[in-house]
């Protein structure tokens, strides 16, 4: 589709130092064609580096939930002794097909010591094992879980906020409109923190500029991992993907993120400004990073200030409640 844009040649030094080190431990990682299992194994593996260290937390606690279409682990981060806290549901990216709760560990370890809130995270069953919108499903029944057990789990059920990267953003956003649509549910959504999401666009200058091996994002690599998270063509019109198509009313303030290289930065792009409409939007682009940036904070300085200025975000909801 058109001519690429010379990526490598427009990223920062310290994306380029990323980069180095994602090749050394498994050059290759996100070239599709591969098999599914080469592709979680590589990844799983280049991630583990990526998790070693960063910020520590006073507890953490793994159980796994029963829902209507499995059981699925979840993991809390507390970052303080209180006894009660709010709590971000964080909700992990991977092209719907990769990732866990350890691929995400320091991320959502970063997140809950700037936040202060306690941080869940959920290992939703990924694609092709499970389709759309299985995991939406599984996701929405975890949060009911923990707003009707917030006792037990020492959170605050009135404080409930959802964060997501890539798929998991737009898994974030699908799961606070099926609780909202397809539920009804009475919980209330403080804010959700979004970072570098697929939102709907099926074509746009970003995706025609941007995308290579380097992130796994070309327009066939994009295809492939659609295809194993649909269970229907039809499911692409979905507003519980396509949330551009969503009804927008009523959606909690959110924290965009953008990476400036990046085929879905128009996606972000084109959510912020729809959501202007409704005053409930910061739109934060990060030039010189690629897709997936937020998991080198060991390297890149651009991860620690981006996970800080979500906190900050969200600390201002919070005061505004």
């Amino acid at each position: 589709m058109g001519e690429k844009l010379d990526v490598p040649h427009m990223w920062s030094a310290d994306m380029e130092t990323a980069i180095r080190k994602q090749n050394e431990l498994a050059e290759g990682v996100y070239v599709t064609g591969q098999s599914l299992e080469q592709m979680r194994e590589g990844y799983n593996t280049e991630r583990a580096f990526w998790n070693d260290c960063g910020p520590s937390v006073c507890d953490t606690r793994d159980c796994v939930v029963v829902t209507s279409t499995g059981d699925v682990p979840i993991r809390m981060y507390r970052p303080s002794a209180h006894s009660t806290l709010p709590v971000i549901v964080y909700i992990h990216g991977g092209g719907f097909i990769l990732g866990n709760l350890d691929t995400h560990d320091r991320i959502t370890r970063a997140l809950a010591v700037e936040t202060g809130a306690a941080v869940i995270a959920i290992d939703y069953t990924l694609s092709p094992e499970a389709k759309f919108p299985t995991a939406i499903r599984q996701c929405a029944e975890v949060v009911t879980y923990l707003h009707e057990h917030a006792q037990e789990w020492g959170i605050e059920p009135g404080h409930v906020s959802f964060a997501g990267d890539s798929g998991g953003a737009n898994l974030s956003c699908a799961t606070y409109l099926w609780l909202r649509d397809e539920v009804g549910s009475d919980i209330v959504v403080d804010s959700m923190l979004l970072f570098y999401g697929a939102f709907g666009l099926r074509d746009s200058a970003s995706m025609r500029l941007f995308g290579g091996s380097w992130d796994g994002l070309t327009e066939a690599d994009y295809a492939y991992y659609l295809e194993q998270y649909f269970a229907s063509s039809e499911d692409l019109y979905s507003p519980y993907f396509d949330i551009l198509s969503a009804d927008l009313a009523g959606v909690p303030p959110c924290y965009i993120v953008a990476a400036g290289l990046d085929p879905l930065r128009d996606d972000s792009r084109t959510l912020h400004q729809m959501l202007q409409a409704h005053q409930v939007a910061v739109y934060d682009e990060v030039p010189g990073v690629i897709h997936g940036f937020l998991h080198h904070g060991r390297v890149l300085e651009a991860t620690n200030d981006v996970i800080a200025r979500a906190a900050r975000f969200y600390r201002a909801c919070m005061a505004a409640s």
